[in-house]
């Protein structure tokens, strides 16, 4: 919807600029997913059928999975990743975007600010999902913007990425869980403090390493 309103505010965009939707399909046996499917799918036509030109059409929807190595050159190639889950946790496709990037050209991050991710990558232009308007103008912006503003985005994103590895994230989480109360509806939580069994300290120890 944001994409349509961008292209119905600014024609000149039509032709110089393509959305392409991948939707992997997912949970096909509840009705919900389905529905919503079919939803995108309408809106996908009814938005190509509106704007469309004989050699041009502004979205491409791709209903299929792809390889890792494929969506990182197709995250590498997109000038602008969307991003705007209505609520969301850490959003790994977020993060996969940024590290796909050339850091000479990199593209712009729309990030819902309702995702997890948010909270680290703040140098991307988060949005208000539900404000079709403001997603609309940072599309807008993020496909004008300057090099070096881009690059410096990017950069800063980049750097928390690169810093925040899974060993850093396993043992933030430990310690959250250590400062937690041991009390649980299940009686005493186990003492984390306490030397896990060998088999244990060999799985962590290959995480580490990771």
């Amino acid at each position: 919807r944001a994409f349509d309103r961008m292209l119905q505010f600014q024609p000149a965009l039509k032709r110089a600029v393509t959305l392409l939707q991948i939707a992997v399909p997912s949970r096909a046996k509840i009705d919900a997913y389905r529905q919503l499917q079919e939803e995108l799918a309408a809106l996908v036509g009814d938005i190509n059928g509106r704007h469309s030109e004989v050699d041009w059409v502004p979205i491409r929807y791709l209903n299929k999975g792809f390889s890792q190595a494929k969506l990182a050159g197709l995250y590498r190639t997109a000038r602008v990743g969307l991003v705007t889950p209505l609520n969301d946790g850490m959003n790994l496709v977020a993060k996969e975007y940024v590290a796909a990037q050339n850091p000479l050209d990199p593209g712009v991050l729309v990030l819902s600010k309702f995702a997890g991710a948010a909270r680290q990558l703040d140098s991307a232009l988060l949005v208000n999902p539900h404000d079709i308007d403001a997603v609309a103008r940072a599309i807008s912006n993020g496909l004008g913007m300057p090099n070096e503003e881009r690059r410096e985005r990017w950069g800063a994103m980049m750097e928390t990425l690169q810093s925040s590895s899974l060993k850093v994230w396993m043992n933030d989480f430990v310690s959250a869980l250590t400062a937690c109360p041991r009390m649980s509806r299940f009686g005493l939580a186990p003492d984390l403090s306490v030397e896990p069994p060998p088999r244990r300290r060999a799985e962590l120890a290959a995480i580490q390493n990771r």
